[in-house]
């Protein structure tokens, strides 16, 4: 097909029907293996399939920054009121945890960024240690190749899960049922309505305000204030999160081009190095928890996995573990990643940042 043809309105629906069609497909495989993030990742390798194949599509200029002020409110509503009151009663332990976890996977990402191998910032933020989604999209604003970093951070989030899951089967734990998703729930559309628009005006302030990060900081921040103080009630149905999943998703995956695959498929075996001896350490830093703080070792492990909160929480919920602990711990971390990503990817790329 043709530059012209391309702009043509029956090239257009064409490819965005593949894209679509695709998209649904991959998520479908994912979803039957409950492998984490399918909502995302399937769409990004759809969009990395025909992005590379040619026959891309241009996303509408403010979608990206939309779907992020959702995710950010989506965060918002699921971080516990009861966090405070966990962290300050086990502060020594949450801190012990949270900090091994962040300077183990900065001083892995330090030591990427050293053999040159990925631009400016991508090594530290590809390998942070929170939430994957959240930290490939604010990475593009510290130097870093949006494209690289999700590349690393997914890989991350696919070995932490297939690794919790074999821990928790090691203590005779099955593994959590994964709940049937209602996408279509009965809800209001009046409230629906309102917390996109709440998602819209908080993430376009933070793209006007100019905030590294904004569009998705702000939504999650401001939406995290409003739900807490009672003043707002966000709804997310399922059908809406998908969307804003799938979103970044195909912004992230059409900007992949043969070049920066190849890229990636050279850096994998250092890339995966570096993951699986991630992971490791933080085993022993659960090793750690359970000698000095007495907690029960699958709780210890699930607190200090670093990352695939998702997936994590999934375990937790059918095992017998401290779920308040565990969750708190994961957000902790992911709280703290936030508030030290750039100034550690400054830190740490030295020259190379930016």
């Amino acid at each position: 097909m043709s530059e012209t043809e391309y702009h043509r309105p029956r090239g257009v629906v064409l490819r965005w029907g593949s894209l679509i069609v695709l998209s649904a497909a991959l998520t479908a495989g994912l979803e039957v293996f409950h492998l984490p993030a399918a909502l995302l990742l399937g769409p990004m390798a759809a969009a990395i399939l025909l992005a590379i194949a040619g026959r891309g599509v241009a996303l509408p200029g403010l979608s990206m920054h939309f779907a992020q002020g959702v995710v950010g409110l989506m965060i918002a509503t699921i971080l516990p009121a009861s966090m405070l009151t966990e962290v300050v009663a086990k502060w020594p332990i949450v801190v012990l945890g949270t900090l091994s976890t962040i300077v183990v996977s900065a001083g892995l990402g330090w030591a990427l960024a050293r053999t040159g191998l990925l631009p400016g910032t991508t090594a530290i933020w590809g390998s942070a240690p929170g939430a994957a989604s959240v930290m490939t999209v604010i990475s593009a604003d510290y130097g870093a190749d949006i494209r690289l970093v999700a590349f690393m951070q997914y890989l991350r989030v696919a070995c932490v899960a297939v690794a919790a899951t074999l821990v928790a089967h090691s203590f005779g734990v099955a593994g959590g049922k994964v709940p049937e998703v209602v996408w279509f729930p009965a809800v209001s559309p009046r409230a629906v309505l309102e917390t996109v628009g709440l998602a819209a005006a908080l993430a376009f302030a933070g793209l006007k305000l100019k905030i590294p990060g904004g569009t998705f900081l702000l939504p999650m921040f401001g939406g995290l204030a409003l739900v807490q103080s009672g003043w707002v009630t966000v709804v997310l149905p399922p059908w809406l999160l998908a969307l804003a999943y799938a979103t970044i998703g195909w912004a992230i995956g059409l900007r992949f081009t043969p070049a920066i695959l190849g890229h990636a498929a050279r850096v994998f075996p250092r890339v995966f190095a570096s993951i699986l001896l991630l992971i490791a350490i933080c085993g022993g830093a659960a090793w750690v928890l359970v000698l000095v703080a007495g907690v029960d070792p699958l709780t210890a492990y699930l607190a200090t996995s670093p990352g695939g909160a998702d997936s994590v929480a999934i375990i937790s919920a059918s095992t017998p573990v401290d779920v308040p602990f565990v969750m708190t711990m994961q957000m902790s971390r992911f709280l703290l990643v936030l508030f030290t990503g750039p100034w550690l990817a400054r830190l740490l790329s030295g020259h190379k940042g930016g």
